[in-house]
């Protein structure tokens, strides 16, 4: 389901508006917003008809903590009502400061805890490869300072020795990780195997060519690159 820029991006600063309440974690909410923006409006194939077709492309948020902005566009493209972001985070809403796939129409995962996604996300190629999906992508959003966990690093030796072009993992750089990488987060990925790219996380084009550039028999590692958090 695509959904006109104009009316749908442009209209997201005001849905994040709506949810109060959680602004230590605005920043981190506000960085993602392109990123998730260009993967539902014009790369993957998730939308609320297809959301229990076993084929469909799958997105797991690891970045769970802010998830204003996830929220914001799972509204605009029609997985939940405008009406619940104000009352998000109440005793009754389904909308919780991370996201809970037991409640979130959409939501694969989930997460808040971070260094999860990104394992959970190889356990999830394996799983459609067994069941014969080999088509359908993969994505997973990660923060730049989650690179610490090390089940992370586990995880990308282990995508890049096996070979998976149907997994993507997106890293939202705002310069906040602890201990960081020499040579750069690309290149983290990079001596295991990956296919990198580094791209401006605030421009539309540059990412949705970034995801949508063909990697043949290996993983795609996306690192957008965004303002330092402050």
């Amino acid at each position: 389901m695509t959904t006109d820029t104009k009316t749908g991006y442009e209209d997201l600063p005001r849905l994040i508006s709506l949810m109060t309440g959680d602004e230590k974690h605005q920043a981190a909410a506000e960085s993602t917003v392109d990123v998730l923006w260009v993967l539902y409006d014009r790369v993957l194939d998730i939308t609320p008809e297809n959301v229990r077709d076993p084929g469909r492309d799958r997105f797991l948020l690891s970045k769970g903590h802010g998830p204003m902005a996830y929220y914001a566009v799972l509204a605009k493209k029609g997985f939940l009502h405008e009406e619940e972001l104000a009352d998000w985070t109440s005793a009754e809403s389904r909308l919780g400061h991370h996201p809970d796939r037991a409640r979130l129409p959409g939501a694969e995962i989930s997460s808040g805890s971070l260094g999860h996604g990104l394992p959970l996300a190889i356990g999830t190629v394996f799983g459609l490869r067994a069941k014969g999906f080999r088509d359908a992508k993969v994505v997973t959003l990660l923060g730049d300072a989650e690179l610490d966990e090390g089940s992370n690093q586990e995880a990308i030796a282990v995508a890049g020795r096996i070979g998976m072009p149907q997994l993507t993992a997106v890293v939202i750089d705002n310069s906040s990780a602890t201990h960081g990488w020499p040579g750069g987060i690309a290149r983290r990925f990079e001596v295991e195997g990956w296919t990198t790219r580094t791209v401006d996380g605030r421009d539309h084009d540059a990412l949705h060519e970034a995801f949508t550039t063909p990697h043949p028999d290996r993983p795609l590692a996306v690192v957008a690159t965004v303002e330092r958090k402050a």
